[in-house]
């Protein structure tokens, strides 16, 4: 936690999300420390592991994963954008921002990045002409493949 918290910090507003929404508990009984990020069309929260998994590493292959997460900006140049703003929170690029031809609907532009921890995210901006919501820059989205 002492390292996905202070990245989360960073990453999380440039996603939308007002860190004064952010809240913290430690539940003893359960070897639990949670941090919980809200904003109103999506709760976000990270969790530190059972001690007896504290040496494991993510795969998001393995059952019960995330795979990734996207979220949908609003124009390739807000893609751009938030590439060079991941690089300077010390994002793991995995991708940088591209076309992807092969992903459904037409004109799939997207970066994907990890967090610390390695679980995968994409920032993608279609040209399906779909619009984000008012208050959020970015929001979830599903992923569509071919």
């Amino acid at each position: 936690m002492r390292i996905a918290v202070p990245f989360y910090d960073r990453l999380l507003p440039l996603l939308g999300f007002d860190l004064t929404r952010r809240s913290e508990a430690i539940i003893e009984q359960h070897e639990k420390h949670v941090v919980s990020y809200e904003h109103p069309c999506l709760g976000f929260t990270i969790t530190s592991p059972l001690r007896t998994f504290a040496g494991e590493t993510v795969n998001r292959r393995k059952p019960g994963s995330l795979h990734h997460l996207a979220f949908r900006a609003s124009s390739r140049a807000e893609v751009d954008r938030l590439h060079h703003e991941l690089k300077a929170i010390g994002a793991e690029i995995v991708s940088p921002p591209q076309e992807y031809p092969e992903y459904t609907p037409a004109g799939y532009y997207a970066l994907f990045f990890k967090d610390p921890d390695g679980i995968k995210y994409e920032i993608v901006c279609t040209d399906d002409g779909e619009a984000t919501a008012p208050n959020l820059p970015l929001q979830p989205t599903a992923k569509h493949r071919r």
